[in-house]
């Protein structure tokens, strides 16, 4: 019998925690994304048949986070954010692998939603202010 080659994080031996959002076969291609600068948190990105992008997972260093009763905690406010912007909490299912729901869907008919208003407000003051310093 054929010996096959592990699973990524299903040893236990890497530098990162991987929560799995979204099923691979999803996608059809991947790629990785630095959120934020090098070596800290990144974002593991898939491209459907239909073109679209989504997050398939994150990567979460081990020097940023922690295991505790089978939940992955962040040690950064980084990793924190990242993880109160899941649907659920990341609970471990093998080795450095663990599972979370991705964020809810926010229906049109809801939006905007007041955050988007905020940051539509910021972002106008912000043009305002550029605009007047010309």
């Amino acid at each position: 019998m054929k010996k096959r080659r592990a699973k990524p994080g299903t040893r236990g031996k890497g530098r990162y925690y991987r929560i799995v959002i979204r099923p691979k076969s999803s996608f059809k291609s991947f790629r990785v994304q630095d959120v934020g600068g090098r070596g800290g948190v990144e974002r593991l990105a898939g491209k459907r048949r239909n073109g679209s992008w989504d997050t398939q997972a994150w990567l979460i260093p081990k020097s940023q986070a922690h295991v505790s009763s089978g939940f992955l905690v962040g040690n950064t406010s980084k990793v924190r954010g990242v993880l109160s912007k899941l649907g659920s909490k990341p609970r471990r299912v093998k080795a450095d692998v663990f599972r979370a729901k991705p964020r809810r869907d926010v229906p049109e008919s809801k939006k905007p939603t007041a955050a988007m208003r905020r940051a539509q407000r910021r972002n106008i003051r912000k043009a305002q202010k550029a605009r007047r310093r010309r």
